[in-house]
C-alpha cells in the first residue's frame, strides 16, 4: 500500500496522542485509508531538557528545529506541533498551512491538597516551568513559592504526586486527549489568568511550495479557529513574545465577533499590562484579526516601555 502522507510529530505521549488523532481525521477528510499516512516520531532538542526552563536552552523554538528540519529534507511532508510551541516567524520555505478544530483551551489546575490556586496556603510550592504561569500566580498570590517543574504530562503528575510541589497546572486540552481530564482539581478563569496564546489548537506546518501537500489539506481548516490563532500570535509578534515573556493571550469567536484578552507581567508579578476589545468582523476575518493583536500588543509594548521585562533575570 502507497504512503500519501507523511507526518512528523514529536515523539512524546502527548504529541503521538494529538497527532494520531490529527491523522485519523485527515484520512476520514481524504477518503483514503489510515495506514496511507505514516507517523515519523522525531525527537526534539526540546524533548532532550527535562532539568531546566526552556529560556536557558534557546526558548520555544527547541521544539520545532528538528521538525522544521525533516521538512526541509522532505523527509516528511507535514509537521504537527501544539500551536503554542510555534514560533511567530517560521522558518523560510515553511507556511502554517492548516489550523485544525481547536480544543478547551483553558488551564487546569492540579493539586493534591487545594481544590483552587485561592485554597492553597501560605507559603506553598507551585510547579511550573512556564514564566507566564509563574508571573500569573504571583500577581495573584505573591505569597506563594515557584519551583521549576518540567516534563511530559505524566512526569510533571508524578513529581506533583511525589510532593515536588503542592500544585501544578497543565494545559486542559493535553489532558484531554491523554484521557487525564478527571486529573484536573479545577479550571482557571481564562480572562482573569489568560492561557498561553494559542493553547489547545494545533498547527500543521507544510513546505510553501509544496502544491501537492497543501491540496491534500484542503478544507481541513477550521475557519474559527485560524481567526482566533491569528489575533493571538499577532498579539505575541507585537509584543515580541517569546518564553522569555510572561504573555497570555486568548481569542474567542462566536455569532461573527471576536472577543480578545490579552496580558503581559513582569516575571516576579510585581506589574501587569492588559489589553481587552470586542470587534465584529467583516470581509476578511483573519485580517481584521491579526490587526487587532497587533494594535492591543503595540498598545501594551508603548504603555510598559523600558519596564517591560523581556528576560528571566
Amino acid at each position: 500500500m502507497s504512503i500519501l502522507l507523511r507526518i512528523g510529530a514529536r515523539g512524546s505521549p502527548l504529541s503521538a496522542a494529538q497527532t494520531e488523532r490529527t491523522r485519523a481525521l485527515l484520512a476520514a477528510h481524504m477518503g483514503v485509508d489510515p495506514e496511507r499516512i505514516t507517523f515519523v516520531a522525531i525527537k526534539t532538542t526540546g524533548d532532550a531538557i527535562q532539568d531546566r526552563r526552556l529560556i536557558e536552552s534557546g526558548g520555544k523554538g527547541l521544539f520545532t528545529k528538528e521538525l522544521d528540519e525533516a521538512l526541509l529534507d522532505k523527509r516528511i511532508d507535514i509537521a504537527v506541533h501544539s500551536l503554542k510551541d510555534l514560533p511567530t516567524r517560521l522558518h523560510d520555505g515553511l507556511t502554517l498551512a492548516c489550523v485544525p478544530e481547536r480544543e478547551d483551551p483553558r488551564d487546569a489546575f492540579v493539586s493534591l491538597q487545594a481544590k483552587t490556586l485561592a485554597d492553597l496556603p501560605a507559603g506553598a510550592n507551585v510547579g511550573t516551568a512556564s514564566l507566564r504561569r509563574q508571573a500569573q500566580v504571583l500577581f495573584t498570590r505573591p505569597d506563594l513559592g515557584i519551583v521549576t517543574l518540567r516534563g511530559n504530562v505524566d512526569t510533571r503528575l508524578k513529581k506533583l504526586e511525589a510532593g515536588e510541589a503542592d500544585a501544578t497546572f497543565l494545559a486542559l486540552a493535553g489532558l484531554r486527549r491523554l484521557g487525564l481530564e478527571a486529573r484536573a482539581t479545577s479550571l482557571m478563569d481564562p480572562i482573569a489568568a489568560p492561557p498561553a496564546a494559542c493553547q489547545g489548537a494545533l498547527a500543521i506546518t507544510a513546505r510553501a511550495h509544496d502544491g501537492e501537500t497543501l491540496a491534500k489539506l484542503s478544507g481541513f481548516e477550521n475557519s474559527d479557529a485560524r481567526v482566533e490563532i491569528e489575533a493571538e500570535r499577532a498579539f505575541l509578534e507585537a509584543l515580541d513574545g517569546s518564553c522569555r515573556t510572561p504573555i497570555g493571550a486568548l481569542a474567542r469567536l462566536a455569532n461573527g465577533a471576536l472577543d480578545f484578552v490579552g496580558e503581559t507581567l513582569t516575571p516576579d508579578g510585581s506589574a501587569r499590562w492588559r489589553r481587552t476589545a470586542r470587534i465584529a468582523l467583516g470581509r476578511d476575518p483573519v485580517a481584521e484579526a491579526r490587526a487587532l493583536g497587533l494594535k492591543l500588543g503595540g498598545e501594551i509594548r508603548t504603555e510598559a516601555g523600558a519596564a517591560l521585562v523581556m528576560d528571566a533575570s
